[in-house]
Parts: C-alpha cells; structure tokens; sequence
C-alpha cells in the first residue's frame, strides 16, 4: 500500500515538473517572441531615421551644390564690376589729363591763371552788379518820393471807384412783433412752461413786459438770437405753441440756420476766387452774417475788405489771392468773441493758424489792430478796414451821440482865436473853418488846420478820418449904377 502511495506520489512529482518545464518553455517562448517584436520595432525605427538622415544629406548636398554654383557667378560678377571700375577709373584719369592739357593751353594763351581769370571776372560782375544796384535804388528812391503820396492816393480812390457793393447796414433785430397782446400770455403758457421751453431750447433770454404788441429778445450769441426771432414767429403764425412743438420748430430752424451759413460761407469763398479754406473756417465766415459792428454787417464787411485788398495788392504788384483771403478772414475772430475772452484779432490769428493758414495770413489778422507789429499784407488789410468801416453810411450811430459829435468837433474849432464860424459836413469826417481875413494870415491857415487836427485827435473819438479845411478869404464889393 505504501509503495502505491509512494509510486502516484513520484508520478504526480513527475507530472508537476514537466508541466512546470512546459510552462517555463512557454515563458522563455514569450519573452523570445516580445523581444524579437521590440527588436524588429527598433530595427524599423533605426531604419526609418536612417532614410531621413539619407535625405537631409541629399538636400545638403544639394544646397551645398547651389551654394557653390551661386557663389562661382557672385566672384565671377565681382571680377566684372572691378574690372568696370577699372576702366572708370581710366576714363576719368584720361579725362583729367586732357582738361588740364586744355587749361594749360588756356592759360598759356591768356597769360594768367584760373584762378586769376576767375577771379578778375568775378570782381568784375560784382562791380557791375554794384553800379547797376547803385543807379536802380536811386532811380527807385527818386521815384517813391516824388510819387509815394500820389500813387497811394490813386490806388485809394481806385480801390473805392472798382468796388461795387451793396452799401446796406444790417441791424440784429431783437425785438418780435405780435397780432395782438393776448398772443404774449400764450407765449407764456400755463405756468410760464411755453415761455421756459423756449428760453431753454434757444438759450435766449425773452424779456415780455408792458411794450404793446411786442416781445424783446436778449441774449450775446447773435445766431441764437436769431434762431429765437425765427422760431418765435413762426410759433405765433401757426397758433400752436407748447414746449414739444416748441423744441420741434427751434431744431428745424436752427438745422436752417446752420445750413445758411455753410452755404454763406461757401458763397463768400467763391465770390472771392479763393480756395483751400477749411470748411470750419467758411462755417464761422457764415456766421458773421449775424453779427454786426457798429450796425455794419461783419459778413458784408469782410466781403468788402477782401475785394478792396485784392484791388489795393494788384496795384502795388503784390499777390491778389493772398490780399484778398487775408482781408476776407481779417474779421473770422468776431464769429466767436461772444463765446472766447481776447480781442476779435487774437481770436482770429489763433482760429486761422489752427486750421491751416499760412503764417503771413496769420499774422496780417493777428496786427490788423496794432496788437501786434504788422507785416506789409497787415498794412493792406488796415488800410481796406478802415476805408470799408470809414465810407459814408457804413456804420450807422445812435442820433444823440452823433449830434454830440458833431458839436464837439464844431466846438473845438470855434475855441481857436480868429475863427468866424465852422460847419462840420459829411456826417461829421469834413470841418469847415472861415476866419478873417484880417486876423489869421496865410500862413496862419496852414498852423490853424494843423492845431484843430491835433486836437480832435487828442480829444474825440470818432471812426475814420476828419478832414479840416481852414477858409481864408477877401472880397471886394461894389455896384454898378
């Protein structure tokens, strides 16, 4: 029994070490086959960096290859330009020899240098040049002095004679007639609501007391003035007034207004012949013609500035455009003085050179004045200022300050010794002094006008000029019988 035991005991050990023979064959097979696997990975890996490698160095070769071709034509043209140089060079040099073989002979010939000969005519086209300056500037100074104060009045006069404007003086009207006066308790509303609508939407102040049938408007900004007269009237000739229809009629007319002056500022820069004037520029040129000095209409004002410089510059040989576009800006700073602190002169100097102009048009507004030194086109621009604001009707004055200066001026005519009687005539810019004939000399005349003169100027102000003509007379009387 044991000996069975002991035999199935051996057969089993038997059968145990063969399976475990088996199964470390199969183990060894495995781990064969998976590290023949990663080797034949490996093998395919090394080869395919293999035949990149391969083709990089074909492509080497390749760049290399043209490398070599280009760099073969680089020296080959190199050795071409040198040898281009080359030649230049020998042109030149041959060149240099032949001009001075032809100097030399020259110099030969006249007996002297180059420098010598150059020289000499040099000393002689300046002596010449000094001579000719010489006879020029004295021919010149003769003449300006004999005919300075002629041809200035001649070119004055012609300016005048060729300019052909309207003459009209425009008032800012401030003051809206109404039908009647129930028509001012509408234009207040229930409560004051109309008339604070439409003090809100024009940002003029409308002032309604005991005048009949009228409403006065007050405010600085003369195009809001104007937009609120506009606005007002139309308000009453449709009936319907109430703070929305309000606000419609003054945005409608103010679009109106703004369209206005664009199209009169392009129309001013087209009656002149100008161009290149920025359009902000032409809008405040429209703009002025709401605004008035002294009841002259600044636009009208410009307008005739400009066309009278242009006559004045063609005159005197210089640049009409350039005259005129600087008589017709002279004035661009009043568009807005209510709105900026300075004189309109700065104002305008400061808008113009912003917005492009030149700096002698910037500087002929900028003296128009005296406020600064002004050039020879500030002259002209004066000059053209004070014949439009000067001339008879052109600015109008209220009847008491005219009456006052009208006294004035006979009252200090009529304080010198010797004088009869004085009549001031032409709205005040001509004085006309009778003295004896008896008590003033000829001479005296001449020392009276003088002294009248430089006392108006001393103690009056008054626009223009006064002209005072001193009156000396005998008269012989008898009858025949």
């Amino acid at each position: 029994m044991a000996e069975s035991i002991v035999a199935e005991a051996k057969k089993e050990a038997e059968n145990t070490r063969k399976e475990a023979a088996l199964q470390a064959k199969d183990i060894i097979l495995q781990g064969k086959s998976e590290r023949e696997k990663e080797a034949q990975d490996i093998q395919r890996e090394l080869h395919a960096k293999e035949r990149r490698i391969q083709s990089k160095e074909e492509n080497l070769e390749k760049k290399f290859d043209s490398a070599e071709r280009r760099e073969k034509e680089l020296s080959k043209r190199e050795r071409f330009v040198i040898s281009q140089e080359k030649r230049v060079q020998e042109m030149e040099a041959e060149m240099e020899s032949l001009i001075q073989r032809e100097r030399d002979k020259l110099e030969g010939l006249s007996g002297m240098s180059a420098d010598e000969a150059k020289n000499l005519l040099l000393l002689e086209m300046e002596q010449k040049a000094r001579h000719e300056a010489g006879k020029t500037l004295k021919k010149i100074e003769e003449e300006l002095t004999a005919e300075a104060d002629k041809k200035a009045k001649n070119i004055i006069a012609l300016a005048i004679q060729k300019y052909a404007g309207e003459y009209v003086a425009e008032k800012t009207v401030s003051v809206v007639n109404l039908p009647n006066d129930e028509m001012k308790g509408r234009i207040i509303g229930r409560e004051g609501r109309n008339i604070r609508a439409i003090e809100a939407a024009t940002g003029i102040d409308v002032i309604i007391d005991d005048t009949p049938e009228a409403v006065i408007l007050s405010g600085h900004n003369p195009v809001r003035r104007e937009i609120a007269r506009l606005s007002l009237e139309r308000l009453i000739s449709d009936g319907r007034i109430h703070p929305s229809r309000v606000e419609d009629i003054v945005a409608k007319v103010e679009k109106e207004i703004n369209k206005s002056m664009a199209e009169a500022g392009e129309s001013a820069v087209f009656d002149t012949g100008l161009h290149g004037i920025h359009k902000e520029i032409q809008k405040l040129i429209g703009r002025l013609k709401y605004r008035t000095s002294y009841t002259q209409n600044v636009y009208a004002h410009s307008l005739e500035v400009a066309f009278i410089c242009g006559i004045m510059a063609a005159e005197l040989g210089l640049s009409v455009k350039t005259a005129k576009r600087a008589g017709l800006l002279h004035d661009i700073g009043k568009a807005v003085d209510h709105e900026v602190e300075g004189p309109h002169a700065a104002i305008g100097a400061e808008l113009a050179k912003r917005f492009g102009e030149a700096p002698k048009i910037v500087s002929a507004i900028a003296s128009h004045h005296n406020d600064t030194q002004p050039t020879v086109l500030g002259v002209l621009v004066q000059a053209a200022d004070t014949l439009s604001a000067a001339r008879p009707g052109a600015r109008r004055e209220r009847l008491e300050n005219y009456v006052k200066r009208i006294d004035e001026i006979e009252g200090i005519a009529r304080d010198f010794p010797g004088v009869d009687k004085c009549y001031a005539i032409q709205a005040g810019r001509e004085i006309r002094v009778m003295v004896g004939n008896k008590t003033v000399s000829d001479d005296g005349a001449v020392m009276l006008s003088k002294d009248i003169a430089h006392k108006i100027e001393k103690e009056l102000s008054y626009p223009g000029q006064i002209k005072i003509t001193v009156i000396r007379e005998s008269r012989a009387v008898e009858y025949a019988r």
